[in-house]
């Protein structure tokens, strides 16, 4: 939830995002059969469970003039929910001062059942996951420092997973934020920080472990923290500076992943043809401009500069920006990064830049802004897939 206390809201809320309607059934011809009676159950508790996730409390009532769904499905919906953990009863509606008329119950999301179990491959020098429950809070944490190389294997992701479960605590998903593409929630095709190349993450680890497992872009999965425990609305980019700098586009609360799985896939595109060699070979890529390391080494050899460097940095990427943003007629541009680098210095520079590059009589200006989740947001933000993951299986 957004870093506060569940509310109770009695308006009609939009349904939050990241649960989407599950597709009709596909049969073995490929050709689209109806939606079979089992999808449109799911699809009812997954809208269910969107307009209470992740910090809501509503009636059923509420709930059935928010969807649009009747009484009685919101009902049913709700009762499989409550059933499997997702939700729960938290209490008699407020009084609405209208007189003595039966006041309905309460629900929202339940923290107390499930858990789930979040794995971020993204920070240098080390790999780290939780166990949360459904407000993204931790249980429980463990992390595995990196050699001088920096390289982890799929057998470390399953040393880190079998020491989370040491805990007892007993997950219904398993969920990786990976850097790199990563195609059908399984695969990451390339990571240009490994020697990994079309790797199966996903069989491996359920066959081990015997537990429901997703693996995702680690953008991605910080673009939905923002989106359901931060400032993020409908229409999104949202920029990650770690190993290397990554992206993921929200639009109308879809994300957008593209024909090859890549959308986002920005640090080795070259963004100044006369800029350092880049470790993919290119030159002037904004992994070898405004890359973490990068910029830290940089800095590091012209300590005096530091200032100068950053705000330079913030230009680059905003200039970067400039054409996708006017392209997608994208307002709000979240980045997050270590605070000695994704600074006030950083995002003046990058603003000044963009509002230069963007503005005009049909596209109003720009926002970029500064993260202000903190060092979690990729595991929380995996929490996400999981859930999607899990209501998929109801």
């Amino acid at each position: 939830m957004s870093d506060r206390n569940a509310v109770t809201n009695t308006e009609s809320p939009s349904a939050a995002p990241f649960f989407p309607i599950i597709t009709p059934h596909t049969a073995t011809n490929g050709i689209n059969s109806t939606i079979r009676p089992i999808d449109m159950r799911r699809n009812n508790a997954s809208l269910v469970f969107s307009t209470l996730f992740p910090d809501r409390q509503l009636s059923r009532a509420d709930i059935a003039r928010a969807t649009g769904l009747s009484r009685v499905v919101v009902s049913e919906a709700a009762a499989t929910l409550i059933s499997k953990g997702f939700i729960r009863e938290v209490g008699p509606q407020p009084s609405s001062g209208k007189g003595p008329g039966k006041r309905g119950t309460l629900l929202g999301t339940n923290p107390e059942r499930l858990r789930l179990l979040s794995i971020d491959l993204s920070q240098p020098h080390l790999i780290q996951g939780a166990i949360l429950n459904l407000f993204g809070q931790t249980i429980t944490r463990a992390e595995i420092t990196l050699g001088a190389s920096d390289q982890f294997t799929v057998s470390d992701v399953d040393d880190l997973i079998a020491q989370l479960l040491r805990s007892g605590q007993h997950p219904v998903g398993i969920g990786i934020a990976a850097p790199g593409v990563v195609k059908n929630e399984s695969n990451v095709l390339s990571y240009t920080y490994s020697q990994w190349h079309n790797t199966d993450l996903r069989e491996p680890i359920e066959q081990k472990f015997g537990i429901p497992t997703t693996v995702n872009n680690d953008a991605a999965s910080a673009l939905m923290a923002e989106r359901c425990f931060g400032q993020g609305g409908p229409n999104l980019l949202f920029i990650q500076l770690a190993r290397g700098v990554g992206s993921a586009l929200l639009i109308n609360d879809m994300r957008v992943a593209g024909s090859n799985y890549a959308v986002g896939e920005i640090g080795h595109i070259p963004a100044r043809q006369d800029g350092p060699q880049c470790s993919c070979g290119r030159h002037g890529c904004l992994d070898a401009i405004i890359g973490t390391p990068v910029l830290r080494a940089r800095m590091q050899g012209h300590p005096s500069d530091c200032e100068r460097i950053i705000a330079q940095a913030g230009r680059d990427l905003a200039a970067a920006l400039s054409m996708p943003v006017a392209m997608l007629d994208i307002d709000d541009i979240c980045v997050y990064g270590p605070s000695d680098i994704v600074n006030d210095t950083f995002i003046s520079a990058a603003q000044q830049q963009l509002t230069r590059d963007t503005t005009s009589v049909l596209h109003p200006r720009t926002i970029i802004r500064r993260c202000q989740i903190g060092g979690d947001i990729v595991i929380r933000g995996e929490l996400i897939p999981i859930l999607q993951m899990s209501l998929s299986r109801l």
